[in-house]
């Protein structure tokens, strides 16, 4: 049972994440952000945003099999062109971010395909979609019986 719906009791805020979540829908690659949201999702056991963040990226056109592919996106590499990879690589890295924050590794794998501003823009929407996950699993938000 969802514990509250957080946009009627904090409108202000919720309109404040929904602002930068405009931001990085219009700054970075539909493609690249749908993959980001879904492995995020998937790290934090966002039920609601992994359904639909599935189902985002089925309607644009992505195929099933790299979405199942997430998942595991490592042992699937064939999936995912090299600008991918780096940006699952970071979603993992800032998602789970730990005592050490994101390795200089990670970092510059991504910087090595990414512009600075694009780089700028992707830790924008991992932190964006973290921020979701946290509202959507604190407050029991599920995934519609029925779409």
């Amino acid at each position: 049972m969802q514990r509250m719906r957080l946009f009627e009791v904090a409108p202000q805020g919720y309109q404040a994440v929904s602002g930068l979540e405009k931001y990085v829908q219009a700054n970075v690659d539909h493609t690249v952000l749908e993959l980001v949201k879904l492995r995020a999702s998937m790290l934090n056991g966002c039920a609601y945003c992994v359904d639909m963040h599935s189902r985002d990226a089925l309607a644009a056109g992505e195929s099933s099999r790299r979405l199942f592919a997430v998942a595991a996106w490592r042992e699937a590499l064939s999936f995912f062109d090299e600008r991918e990879q780096t940006a699952l690589a970071l979603t993992d890295a800032v998602t789970r971010l730990g005592e050490h924050g994101v390795s200089d590794e990670v970092w510059d794998a991504a910087a090595k395909v990414w512009s600075e501003k694009e780089l700028a823009d992707l830790v924008l929407a991992i932190a964006t979609i973290n921020v979701w996950n946290r509202i959507a699993v604190a407050t029991h938000t599920e995934p519609p019986a029925q779409v």
